[in-house]
């Protein structure tokens, strides 16, 4: 089976002389979940960047179904879709706007735009903030606007950064729901949470970064086994013996 997601070897960062990211690589698989887990400043979003072009490796590549950014560009960037930390919106445009805009560009047909929209604005409880203008929702709803345009897309990949952030209890249930339907459907997940407890529920595989190497990537069992600690333990203490944090 070919990764949604394939990098090897890369080597990266904002500066050619102090790369932040050594030696990574990783595989994201259709219809898997992978937690991407690690503390502030290991690389988790300098990855993201990579991953989505803003960045180019210094050495090593980064496939996307296939597809390099530097020979297949728009086929490369049509394959994911990309959730910030921070919603990004444009504040003159409604929330119906935005998912029409999102389908156009994805080349969501009229009628399969409609039946996502309204399902999704259902699944948020957003129904009611159809017409409103990004620039007059709170941040919460402006997260979901953004959660919803990536999904409205449906692409092979998604590429999620700390979603959790902003959201009430409900709009999490829901995306949790809405990312386990996607992996169903195929598409592969990989999503960047510090809440651990969140995710451990939901994750197929783990990727634990630390100071820009990968120190153990695997399923829940082998993150386990990798911090040495016995079956049985959860992700979350394996996390942290990983990354040194136990006795601090």
């Amino acid at each position: 089976m070919q990764p949604v997601l394939n990098i090897r070897d890369m080597v990266g960062g904002y500066s050619r002389k102090r790369p932040v990211l050594q030696q990574i690589n990783v595989k994201v698989y259709p219809g898997e979940l992978v937690g991407l887990i690690g503390l502030n400043g290991a690389g988790k979003s300098t990855l993201m960047k990579h991953v989505i072009g803003l960045l180019q490796p210094h050495e090593g590549d980064v496939e996307v179904c296939g597809h390099r950014l530097t020979t297949d560009t728009e086929a490369y960037r049509s394959s994911f879709a990309f959730v910030p930390e921070s919603p990004v919106l444009y504040d003159e445009l409604s929330v119906w706007e935005h998912l029409e805009w999102t389908a156009m560009a994805y080349g969501v047909e009229k009628r399969e735009f409609e039946s996502r929209a309204e399902r999704l604005l259902d699944r948020f409880r957003m129904s009611k903030e159809r017409a409103k203008f990004a620039g007059h929702l709170s941040k919460g709803m402006r997260q979901k606007v953004m959660l919803m345009s990536a999904f409205m897309a449906k692409p092979p990949l998604y590429i999620v950064d700390e979603p959790f952030l902003g959201l009430d209890p409900l709009a999490i249930q829901a995306l949790l729901e809405q990312m386990r339907e996607e992996k169903l459907a195929g598409s592969g997940l990989i999503v960047s949470s510090h809440m651990l407890s969140m995710l451990e529920t939901y994750c197929d595989r783990y990727l634990v970064l630390h100071d820009g190497v990968v120190v153990a990537q695997g399923t829940a069992e082998d993150i386990i086994a990798a911090a040495g600690l016995p079956n049985g333990r959860r992700v979350e203490e394996a996390f942290f013996t990983l990354v040194g944090g136990r006795g601090e």
